[in-house]
């Protein structure tokens, strides 16, 4: 059951799909996926509330440096431009 039958931005129709998410927690990032309702006129991205608690969840892990049990995916770097 999807909680907003329109978009609260734009006011268009709105689906539930599993999106992929960047986290940033102080220099660490992390990749995940989570089921979010999307607009389909404007693409708004709407969380559930214990989604977004994971995600705060995360991001604090992050920030403290905690990854343990996060898979690394690489390397990221920072260009001057």
């Amino acid at each position: 059951m999807i909680p907003f039958e329109l978009c609260p931005v734009c006011g268009g129709e709105v689906i539930e799909k599993e999106v992929e998410k960047l986290i940033l927690g102080g220099n660490n990032t992390a990749v995940v996926k989570a089921k979010a309702e999307i607009c389909t006129h404007c693409g708004e991205r709407l969380y559930s509330k214990e989604t977004i608690t994971w995600f705060e969840q995360i991001r604090s892990r992050l920030a403290r440096g905690d990854v343990a049990g996060f898979h690394p995916m690489g390397q990221a770097y920072k260009v001057a431009g």
